[in-house]
C-alpha cells in the first residue's frame, strides 16, 4: 500500500459503509472534513468476516486524532484498524485516503520554513509562509496597541487619587487625668473608669466626662 504523505494530523471517520476523513491545522488543530465516499462493496454478502471486530475497531479511530503519523505509519495504522474487512474494502479505503488527502491540500498550505501543514487563519499569504514563521503586520501593530493602550490605563489608575477623606488617629483620653487611657474599660494611667455613661433622661450613652447629653441636652450626673 503506497500512500501519499499529507499531513500527520488526521481522523479516519470511515465506517463499513463508506469513507471520509478530517484533517487538521498544525497549528490551531481545526479540521477540514472531506466529503463522504460510500463503499461500492457495503452489504455485499461476503462483506463482513467479523461484524464484532468491524464495528469495534472502526469506533475505536472515528473522529480521534492520529497524532504523529506520517505517511507510512499512517499506512500501517488504517490498515490495521479494520481487520476483518475483505480485501476489496481495503483497497476502496486506501483510494479514497488518497483522494481525501488531495481534497483537502486545498484548504491548507505548507510552511516552507516550518514544513507544517496549516489552515487559511494560520497562513500569511503575502510572505508565503505561517503567521508563526512570518506574523501578520497588521494583526501584530493591532496587537501591540491593544497592549500599550491597557499598560497606559493601568498607568493611570496607578497616578489616580481616589481617597479624598482624611485619615486619622483616634484615641480616647481619660476625663480625670486628661492622658491617653487605652483601650481598657479603665484607664490606664489613673484606673478611672470609662465605660460609657447613660443618659438618666433618654438613655443614650455618651462618652465619659460629657456635661450634657448627646442626644437630648439632659446634664449628665
Amino acid at each position: 500500500m503506497a500512500l501519499k504523505g499529507y499531513t500527520d494530523n488526521f481522523a479516519d471517520n470511515s465506517t463499513e459503509a463508506g469513507f471520509q476523513f478530517t484533517f487538521f491545522c498544525d497549528k490551531c488543530k481545526e479540521g477540514y472534513k472531506t466529503d463522504f465516499t460510500p463503499s461500492k462493496n457495503f452489504k455485499k454478502k461476503s462483506f463482513f468476516q467479523n461484524l464484532g471486530k468491524i464495528a469495534g475497531a472502526a469506533a475505536q479511530i472515528a473522529g480521534k486524532y492520529n497524532l504523529g503519523y506520517g505517511a507510512e505509519r499512517a499506512t500501517d495504522a488504517i490498515s490495521g484498524s479494520f481487520q476483518g474487512m475483505n480485501p476489496a474494502w481495503h483497497k476502496e479505503h486506501e483510494a479514497a485516503f488518497d483522494k481525501a488527502q488531495n481534497e483537502a491540500k486545498g484548504h491548507f498550505h505548507r510552511c516552507p520554513k516550518c514544513k507544517e501543514w496549516v489552515c487559511e487563519n494560520d497562513w500569511n499569504e503575502q510572505e508565503g509562509l505561517c503567521v508563526d514563521d512570518a506574523p501578520r503586520e497588521n494583526v501584530e501593530v493591532a496587537a501591540a496597541k491593544a497592549k500599550k493602550k491597557v499598560k497606559d490605563i493601568q498607568d493611570a489608575a496607578e497616578n489616580t487619587k481616589v481617597f479624598t477623606g482624611k485619615i486619622e488617629s483616634k484615641q480616647t483620653t481619660c476625663p480625670d487625668c486628661g492622658k491617653p487611657a487605652g483601650e481598657g474599660k479603665f484607664c490606664n494611667n489613673c484606673g478611672a473608669k470609662l465605660e460609657m455613661a447613660k443618659c438618666p433622661k433618654c438613655g443614650a450613652k455618651n462618652a465619659a466626662g460629657m456635661r450634657f447629653c448627646g442626644e437630648c441636652g439632659e446634664k449628665m450626673k
